[in-house]
């Protein structure tokens, strides 16, 4: 197995992890369990949720450790594509065929970025200035994004959840290529950008709890627009990451994004016609999805 596929699979699996995580995230929200951190400490879901989004965090290193950022990042959109059936057999009804023409939509785009992202297995790495760089502007970001206290402000949240997650990705990548590379393991450049991983991953985990309380579509669709966007920038500017083909491979690579967005627009536009239950209201999401679909298309 090449190093392409070896990283579109742990992508794979890494985005099932994810998904499953972010439905019992959303479902805590849901019902309040989120209002607190101690509320969040104290409920074993939440603790299985975490533990979910540590296995999916480390499947996503692994993968980060044989494909570039302008692969694998672009593939945690599938994230969205899995939470759509999770979520709909959880609240007990049949998936929308808005959805299903939302994630046939998104798996093409994503197909056609693989061919001009599937470059070499990654080589080149963060300085510490430059990890300390991108941490920095990272943090000034999501300060600005969460400073409004505004209870509507999920999509805020949810953007600041991708930039994170994006962070840790980058700053992962220069862990993992130098676990590969063996030794230099305990050097103060890897230690010290471990401990950002932890952190940026960390606080993604808890930006994207806060983003839920408006319900999973939207939120979660901005978290996974956010991420690779973020990501592609920094691996194209600071770690020497570009598209294959030329500008065939950049068209490609247009048509594909636009094909991917669009599809995971449709999945936020869905509002299921069957609630979790009997009795039950519409989706807390839902109307907030809709408004989401209308700005961004």
């Amino acid at each position: 197995m090449n190093d392409t596929a070896l990283a579109v699979g742990l992508c794979l699996a890494s985005a099932v992890a994810y998904a499953a995580a972010a439905v019992a995230q959303e479902r805590l929200a849901r019902a309040a369990v989120a209002r607190s951190a101690k509320a969040l400490l104290g409920s074993g879901a939440w603790w299985w949720s975490a533990g979910l989004n540590s296995a999916a965090a480390l499947l996503h290193a692994a993968a980060l450790r044989y494909g570039p950022l302008t692969l694998v990042q672009p593939l945690g959109a599938l994230t969205l594509v899995a939470a759509v059936p999770l979520g709909a057999r959880r609240a007990g009804r049949r998936v929308a065929a808005t959805e299903w023409r939302g994630t046939l939509a998104t798996v093409a785009g994503l197909g056609l970025l693989l061919l001009p992202a599937s470059g070499p297995a990654p080589d080149d790495t963060l300085t510490l200035i430059e990890a300390l760089a991108v941490s920095g502007a990272t943090l000034a970001v999501i300060l600005m994004l969460t400073a409004d206290k505004d209870p509507r402000s999920g999509l805020r949240h949810a953007t600041a959840s991708g930039l994170a997650s994006a962070a840790a990705s980058a700053l992962t990548q220069t862990v993992a290529v130098a676990a590969g590379r063996g030794g230099a393991l305990l050097s103060v450049r890897v230690v010290a950008v471990a401990l950002l991983v932890v952190v940026f991953a960390v606080g993604g985990m808890l930006l994207s709890q806060r983003a839920y309380r408006g319900g999973l579509g939207a939120p979660l669709a901005v978290v996974n627009l956010a991420n690779p966007l973020a990501a592609a920038v920094i691996g194209m500017v600071l770690l020497g990451e570009r598209l294959q083909g030329g500008v065939p491979g950049l068209l490609l690579a247009g048509a594909g994004a636009f094909l991917a967005a669009r599809g995971v627009l449709l999945l936020t536009r869905t509002t299921p016609s069957a609630g979790p239950g009997p009795g039950a209201g519409p989706h807390p999401g839902a109307e907030l999805s809709v408004q989401v679909g209308r700005v961004a298309v």
